[in-house]
């Protein structure tokens, strides 16, 4: 099985002047091609651009207010040794004892027996 991490970044949102670009268009796509070319010399595949809602606060007195933000999400494959990011090599899953109740079954008053 394939495991992946993810990055996200925040989509440009001007262009950056470039040599040759004359118009707005040329000079965005230009300031695209290099950021994920960018990410890709580090090993990032370029996977999508979404655009998702955000609550946003002006200032401190006003109310929050919903925005939209593109980001840009880039992944790469995980070396099958390398531990997922904040996990520890060291974690097992939990076993139950026999005989403790299972998380399903209910645990008030009726659930307990006494042996």
């Amino acid at each position: 099985m394939q495991n992946f991490e993810y990055r996200i970044i925040p989509a440009p949102r001007r262009a950056k002047r470039a040599k040759g670009a004359r118009t707005p268009s040329d000079r965005y796509a230009r300031t695209l091609t290099d950021l994920v070319n960018a990410e890709a010399a580090e090993g990032w595949e370029y996977l999508r651009a979404d655009t998702l809602p955000v609550d946003e606060k002006q200032g401190m007195l006003s109310s929050a207010k919903e925005v939209f933000q593109t980001v840009l999400v880039f992944r790469r494959e995980r070396s099958a040794s390398a531990p997922a990011k904040g996990a520890s090599a060291s974690v097992r899953p939990i076993r139950a004892e026999p005989g403790a109740p299972s998380p399903a079954m209910p645990l008030g008053p009726a659930a307990r027996t006494e042996d």
